[in-house]
């Protein structure tokens, strides 16, 4: 590009000076030269670009396929722990059933143990009162 604009102020000076070798014809050569020259630097800026564009693109796809993996990798590693925490709420929760009936039958024991407690107690009461021979359950009748 430098040597047609070299040549391009060798011709205009020619041109200007009134030269008589200067040939008009020249100056559209170098023209037409200027505009292959131009269209050669925008062929070669459109193929740089589209090295680029590829570039970018595989660089996208690397991303995307980056990015796939992590995600994958994390949701694998959710559903890892998801399943972790359900079986132990279901072991804590199986114990605690546990416990639950444990205490409940404790409960039951305790409450006929109290029931039995109590008839003894009336019984002590009734004889220690004097009614040996009566029922707890009957009235006397004075």
């Amino acid at each position: 590009m430098e040597a047609l604009l070299s040549q391009f102020t060798f011709l205009s000076d020619q041109a200007l000076q009134g030269n008589k070798n200067f040939d008009p014809s020249a100056m559209e050569d170098l023209m037409k030269l200027f505009e292959i020259e131009s269209y050669k630097a925008w062929a070669a800026l459109e193929l740089e670009e589209e090295k680029q564009v590829k570039g970018a693109e595989i660089t996208m796809q690397q991303a995307e396929d980056y990015f796939d993996s992590v995600m994958e990798t994390a949701v694998d590693e959710f559903r890892r722990f998801e399943e972790e925490m359900e079986r132990e709420s279901k072991a804590e929760l199986s114990g605690v059933d546990d416990t639950a009936e444990k205490v409940k039958k404790m409960g039951d024991l305790m409450e006929k143990g109290a029931n039995i407690a109590s008839k003894l107690y009336v019984e002590a009461a009734t004889k220690s009162a004097g009614f040996n021979g009566l029922s707890p359950n009957k009235v006397h009748p004075s």
